[in-house]
This record gives structure tokens, sequence and C-alpha cells, in this order.
């Protein structure tokens, strides 16, 4: 009798083990799990995060006193002071250049450049003269010494290679505002000069407003900032807006204001679009939710 029941003891006690080494394997394959869930949620939190606050960085160039033109651009700079203001408020780090020379533009988008990360917003503003020389648009600098169609080349910065740095460094949005459709000093120096702006080709996820139509020039209309400006900055700042809503607007009100003497050119191959004013601080709101 007491051997049988030794013999039972041990057979339980062999059960028993069995089973807290199964229960054993599921609470490791149960934490591990959890473990696996939460390193998972934190990487989707952490990527939610990252969108929701993503770095919003500006260029903001505004160039008036161009010793080759008759009289000094005022609007430009003012303009440039404006939209310094506006993007500041919806969160940019903005650098603001005036009357800058060419290696002053240089040495500006070598620091927005460096400026960039992934997933970031990223915007270009410039007022000023610009010319088209091939395919491409050039930002012309103030000290620009332009008889033919190498100089631009030579002294100015073409819109394009500036997107193209922008895709390269991994900006996710792209913004441009060129307000430089103007008649320009250089244009009568060129064997086959072309007024305006040339088309400008746009990257992925970008939007693009100039001041006219590709090949158009736009006169300066009287007031403190550009008919272009003075449109855009009520769109930005009048309600929660997208860029690409704001963008449109500012087209069909200066066209409008100009009675169809000045239409303003809008490109965009935008997939998530870029919230201004109050709609910039939703995101933050419903993640701290």
């Amino acid at each position: 009798m007491n051997v049988r029941q030794f013999r039972v003891s041990r057979r339980s006690i062999t059960i028993a083990a069995a089973f807290a080494g199964l229960v054993s394997l599921a609470l490791g394959a149960h934490a591990a799990f959890n473990k696996r869930s939460l390193d998972a949620a934190t990487a989707v939190s952490l990527k939610e995060a990252a969108v929701s606050g993503s770095a919003r960085v500006a260029l903001v160039i505004g160039n008036g006193h161009y010793p080759d033109a008759h009289a000094p651009l005022s609007q430009p700079i003012n303009d440039a002071r404006a939209m310094t203001a506006a993007l500041r408020r919806d969160g940019f780090d903005v650098e603001v250049v005036e009357d800058a020379t060419r290696d002053d533009m240089a040495r500006a988008v070598e620091r927005l450049k460096s400026k960039i990360t992934p997933d970031s917003v990223v915007m270009l503003y410039f007022g000023g003269f610009g010319v088209q020389v091939g395919r491409q648009s050039f930002m012309l600098p103030v000290d620009a010494a332009i008889w033919k169609e190498g100089d631009v080349r030579r002294d100015g910065t073409s819109v394009e290679s500036i997107l193209d740095a922008m895709k390269e460094r991994g900006a996710h949005a792209k913004l441009v505002v060129i307000d430089a459709s103007r008649r320009n000093p250089y244009e009568r120096r060129f064997r086959g000069y072309s007024r305006g702006l040339a088309p400008i080709s746009v990257p992925d996820n970008a939007l693009i407003l100039s001041s006219a139509t590709p090949g158009k020039v736009a006169e300066d209309a009287e007031g403190p900032t550009s008919l272009l400006v003075t449109e855009l900055l009520k769109n930005l700042n009048e309600k929660p807006v997208g860029a690409e809503a704001a963008f449109s607007k500012t087209r069909v009100a200066v066209t409008k204001a100009s009675e169809g003497e000045q239409v303003p050119a809008v490109s965009s191959s935008l997939v998530d679009d870029v919230p201004f004013g109050a709609a910039v601080a939703a995101p933050a709101v419903k993640a701290g939710s």
C-alpha cells in the first residue's frame, strides 16, 4: 500500500511538473507577445507623432535693390517680411534674406538643406527678378551681372535645383511661391530673349505658386505688398485652410483683382495637404487627448 501510494505520488509529481512547464511556456509566450505588441504600438505612436509634429522649415528671399534696374523694387522686401511673419505664426522655422547677393543665396540654400529632415514640410518664397533660360526658371541675386544667357546660369539659382535638393534630403511636402514674373532689365540683352518664367517641373508631393503663367509678365500694382502676396496672406490668415486651397483661391483672387491682366499659375502633386492657421494645432490636440 505504501509502495503504491509512493508510485502514485511520483506519477502525480511528474504530471504536476509537466503542467508547470507548460504554464511557464505559456506565460513566456504571452509575455513575448505582449512585448512585441507594445513595441509595435510604440513604433506606430512614434510614427504618428513624427507625422503630426513634422518639422516646418522655410527660406524667404526678398530682393529689391538691383543696380541694373531703373529703380529699386519696394515690394519684394515688404513681401518677404510679411511672408516671414505669417509662416512663423504657422510654426515654420524661417530664415529670411533681404537683397541677397549670389553668395548670400548660395549660403542660405545650404542652410535650408541642412535643416531638412525626412517627413519635414519645406517652403521656399522668392520675390524679385526671375529669368527663364532653357527650361528652367532662375532667381536672380542683386549683384547679378547679366549680359548673356550663360550669365544667368552662373549667377542665378534655379528653382528646380532647390526642389531637387528638397527631394534628395527627404522632405515630405514641398511648397514654393515665386513672385518674380516682372519685366526684368536683362531680357533684351539676350539674342533670343523670352519673357516671364518657364514652367516649373513639379516633383512628388509638391505645390508651386508663381505670380503669372509661364511666359507672361506681371506689372507691380500699387501698395506696400505685391498683389500675389496680398491675396495669399488673406487666404492663409482668413481661417484654417490647406495649402492647396489657399494657393488656388489666391490664383482666382489675383485674376479677378487684376481683371485678368495677371493670372498666377498653380501646379500641384500634393498627396498630403499642408494645414495652415488653427488647423496646424489639430493633430497635436488629438495626440494628447
